[in-house]
Order: C-alpha cells, then sequence, then structure tokens
C-alpha cells in the first residue's frame, strides 16, 4: 500500500509542481495552498473526512485502495515541496536552451529536466513512502476490518506479552531495512550534485 501510495504522489506531485511553474492564473496560490494543506490536517481530520466522503458521498466500501488513495493525498505534498524546490533552484535557462537548439517538450524532459530531478524525486519518494508505511490514524478509518497494515499489527501486538518477542525481531527488521535506501540515497544525491556541477 505505501507503494502504491508512493508512486501516485511521484506522479501526480511532480505534474502538480511542473504545472504550477509553467503556467500563470488567478487563484495559482490557493491552487498550492490546496496541495499543501492535507499535511497540515491532523491525521484523524483527515481519516474522518475520507471514511465519510467514501461511505457516505461515494458509497464506496473501504478496502486496499481506499488506504491508498486516502495515503497519498498527504503523499504528494512531499514530493510537491521537493520537486519546487528543486525547479526554483535550477530556474529555466538548460530547459530554455534545450528547446532553442530544437529538442521538443518530451525530449527536453527526458533528457535535461528529470536528470535535475533525480534526487529531488528519490527524497519525495522515500518521505513519501516513510509516511504512508507509518500512518496509523488514517489508515485506522479508511481501512475495511480485513485489512491490516504492519504498523497497526505492531500497534495492536505491543501490549500482549506472548507476542514481544515477534515485535522487537519485526522492528530491528524494519531498522535494518530502511538503512538500505537512505544509503542509496545519500549515494544518488551525491553523484547527481556532482553531476550538475560539471555542467555548469
Amino acid at each position: 500500500m505505501a507503494l502504491c501510495a508512493t508512486a501516485v504522489a511521484l506522479v501526480l506531485g511532480t505534474l502538480a509542481a511542473m504545472g504550477l511553474r509553467r503556467t500563470r492564473f488567478f487563484g495559482r496560490n490557493v491552487v498550492s495552498l490546496l496541495i499543501i494543506l492535507p499535511i497540515a490536517l491532523p491525521g484523524i481530520v483527515t481519516g474522518l473526512a475520507f471514511q465519510n466522503g467514501f461511505r457516505t458521498i461515494l458509497g464506496i466500501q473501504l478496502s486496499i485502495w481506499t488506504i491508498v488513495i486516502a495515503h497519498a493525498t498527504f503523499c504528494i505534498v512531499t514530493v510537491f515541496n521537493n520537486v519546487q524546490a528543486r525547479f526554483q533552484r535550477l530556474g529555466t535557462n538548460l530547459e530554455q536552451a534545450s528547446m532553442d537548439l530544437g529538442a521538443g517538450r518530451w525530449t527536453t524532459f527526458r533528457l535535461v529536466t528529470f536528470p535535475m530531478l533525480r534526487s529531488a524525486l528519490l527524497a519525495g519518494g522515500l518521505l513519501s513512502f516513510g509516511l504512508s508505511f507509518d500512518e496509523i490514524v488514517v489508515t485506522t478509518f479508511t481501512a475495511s476490518p480485513q485489512d491490516q497494515t504492519l504498523p497497526i499489527w505492531i500497534l495492536q501486538n505491543l501490549f500482549r506479552p506472548n507476542q514481544a518477542p515477534i515485535v522487537n525481531v519485526v522492528a530491528a527488521v524494519l531498522v535494518l531495512a530502511s538503512a538500505v535506501p537512505i544509503y542509496l540515497a545519500q549515494r544518488l544525491s551525491g553523484s547527481t550534485a556532482e553531476g550538475l556541477t560539471g555542467a555548469r
């Protein structure tokens, strides 16, 4: 579920950041605020709003996909902020130069824009995955009784003495597993920064 929410957030967050960067229209700041708003709301408010929206307004039964949709709304914020910050730092000179030399929009995105955004997308993806994987409150309100995420399972078994060794092992494995993407992100961001410095 965290992987699906992260994938949705990467696509929608990047598109939103690119759209707001390249266009000027009335209410642009309001749209930007609405994108950022879900991360500022308390989890219980977000969870209740989604539960009411899915069940009462849309008539959708709670399932894994309702969890993914709910998680993606606040994961988009991390990707959006990272991509927007990278755009503001790099400017548009390289993209304009690429298009002046005859490259189309897709070629410019593939060969110029995307490589510049790669480390920002990786950082946003890691943050999104961490937020989604760790979320308990929103998940509780948007999951069906049959659905159970790992954090909810840990919370339910935390105070059961016979389950304590299993919970400790799971927590230790998660700590060790989290070191791998952090290491890879550090290596990739370092090589990307060197490449951008060399390009300049």
